[in-house]
């Protein structure tokens, strides 16, 4: 009887300790698929890699876009909890030597290089700043000695890409001396059907980030 009572105790006992590991394992994944749900939730990056900024400018009278690009762009990577934390005070850099617009005579880069930016007070790079405030996202730019911001217009993605897009008027940055000197260098492929030479003065701008 003794020997029976202590097998018995034995199995009990086996059983108690396996539920007991069997829970403790069963919290410790659920903890950590908390843990990973929360760390997934509060860590949305932002590198220079997934980030494109494109430009479009405008010639002859009927507004023929001229697309563009910059294929560097600098700023630290960040993290943040949402979207605007991600943005909010990103300070960034751009080397006026990685323009490029995919030009198949070779021809235009040197010419929006040399005839427009290298017109302007800080010919080599621009620099600026995104700003957040209620939502309300704006971009400060500096160029050319001048320092002025712009509203963005922002979509957010299921994928999380982040687009933004707004525009630039260069008479903010006085810039059309620099404008004009562009059209010159350009004038005969400026000119549209009816013969007319125009370089438009506002420069659509349009960033995506893929988070």
């Amino acid at each position: 009887m003794k020997r029976i009572s202590l097998y018995l105790f034995v199995a009990v006992l086996s059983v108690t300790m396996s539920c007991q590991k069997n829970n403790k394992t069963k919290s410790s994944e659920k903890q950590t698929q908390t843990e990973q749900k929360e760390t997934k939730e509060e860590s949305l990056k932002l590198t220079p890699q997934k980030t494109e900024l494109t430009w479009t400018a405008y010639k002859t009278t009927d507004k023929t876009p001229v697309n563009g690009t910059f294929k560097t762009l600098k700023f630290k990577e960040q993290t943040g909890k949402n979207v605007a934390e991600l943005f909010n005070n990103l300070e960034f850099s751009i080397p006026v030597s990685s323009l490029f617009t995919n030009d198949d005579t070779g021809t235009r880069d040197p010419k929006i290089k040399e005839s427009f930016f290298g017109e302007m007070i800080d010919p080599d790079v621009l620099t600026g700043k995104i700003m957040v405030d209620n939502e309300e996202y704006k971009v400060q730019i500096n160029m050319n000695g001048e320092t002025n911001t712009i509203p963005l217009k922002v979509e957010v993605s299921d994928s999380n890409e982040v687009t933004m897009i707004g525009t630039m008027e260069l008479k903010d940055w006085k810039a059309l001396d620099a404008l004009s000197s562009l059209n010159e260098a350009c004038f005969d492929l400026h000119k549209g059907g009816d013969g007319v030479s125009k370089t438009w003065e506002d420069v659509a701008l349009e960033v995506k980030a893929q988070l």
